[in-house]
């Protein structure tokens, strides 16, 4: 009466399809949850929550003000302006510390930068319409969106 040994354990070619699945599935995962995609869904969520930020400050001032923007940058110019310390429409000295702590920046425009009133660039434009409307806008919105905000 001949027994027959068992073997114990998996044999190398069921480890690597094994180990060829698990490499499969990963790639699918890593395709349908699009890390970049979602970096910048998440960015431009930032730059409408920044949007909104600098409307409400602007809000806030024409609220204190009888409905009217003061600003000693004068007023807001008719064409998309980049809001700037230099070269753009000084808005900051407008708004920073009585309205909002600082100025947002666009999170992925390297040359936006905030250092204090007198040296910044947000990355952000606006202008007013013939209408009085004011629109902000974040040049830099990625996946192909635009994103604005008018009030």
């Amino acid at each position: 009466m001949s027994i027959l040994k068992r073997r114990r354990g998996f044999t190398l070619l069921e480890i690597l399809i094994v180990m060829a699945l698990i490499a499969i599935l990963i790639g699918i995962v890593v395709v349908a949850l699009n890390p970049a995609r979602q970096f910048a869904s998440a960015r431009n969520s930032t730059r409408y929550a920044h949007l909104n930020t600098v409307m409400s400050a602007i809000s806030s001032n024409m609220a204190e003000n009888r409905g009217t923007f003061t600003c000693a940058s004068g007023a807001i110019p008719a064409t998309s302006t980049l809001m700037a310390s230099t070269g753009g429409y000084n808005i900051a000295p407008c708004l920073v510390t009585n309205f909002i702590s600082s100025m947002p920046v666009d999170p992925s425009d390297p040359a936006a930068i905030w250092t204090s009133t007198s040296t910044y660039a947000s990355g952000y434009a606006i202008s007013r319409g013939a209408d009085g409307r004011i629109t902000l806008d974040a040049p830099s919105a990625e996946l192909g969106s635009s994103i604005s905000l008018t009030r």
